[in-house]
């Protein structure tokens, strides 16, 4: 028990804290808007990703497999809108003094993981290792380790980025941090289409 209970653990951490599209959105959130503000979009993208999750467990998953396609517009839809979104912080105002109802949302966090084709994945790749087809204890297992796990690793980054802006103390830096960090989401999107599609061949 101890040891599936580690390797969940293991498994949540890694998928969690590695960079990806939500990562990125919350550094620079953490940067422009600070720690506190960028914290509902931490709980959006963590609520969304284990009730992604979840609904994976219960049954979505063999809508997913039966339907192999779904993916496929699932990653040009996700790709699309982390490009949409990664365009935004490129292109938005080096104010520094940014009002708070420009911050990213809980329900874009929300939205976002279920548009994130890494979220997917990570979700399929879990419950293939993890998932028990007889009984759900695994399941709400694994998802209870995920939430908390999850949620520091986001949080992780609005600090990490909440301390890169104190650096970004006049309009020219918090411009090339933002054109900086709207690129990398960019480019992210545009790995995560390759990549998927480069292993559906």
């Amino acid at each position: 028990m101890y040891t599936l209970i580690a390797a969940m653990c293991i498994f949540s951490l890694t998928m969690s804290i590695t960079p990806g599209p939500v990562n990125m959105v919350i550094l620079a959130s953490g940067a422009g808007y600070g720690f506190r503000r960028t914290l509902p979009f931490v709980s959006g993208a963590t609520i969304g990703f284990i009730l992604l999750l979840i609904a994976l467990g219960l049954g979505l998953m063999q809508v997913v497999t039966a339907y192999p396609t779904f993916l496929k517009y699932l990653a040009i839809a996700g790709s699309s809108f982390i490009v949409y979104v990664g365009y935004k912080i490129g292109t938005s105002k080096p104010d520094i003094s940014i009002k708070e109802g420009n911050c990213p949302t809980f329900r874009q966090g929300f939205l976002m993981q279920w548009l994130n084709p890494k979220a997917w994945i990570a979700c399929i790749a879990g419950l293939s290792m993890f998932m028990d087809d007889k009984l759900l204890e695994p399941l709400f297992l694994f998802s209870a380790l995920y939430f908390v796990i999850c949620y520091l690793s986001l949080a992780m980054w609005a600090m990490m980025g909440s301390k890169a802006g104190v650096l970004m103390n006049t309009p020219k830096r918090m411009k090339a941090f933002n054109m900086s960090m709207g690129s990398l989401l960019c480019a992210c999107a545009g790995y995560l289409l390759f990549d998927f599609f480069h292993a559906a061949i």
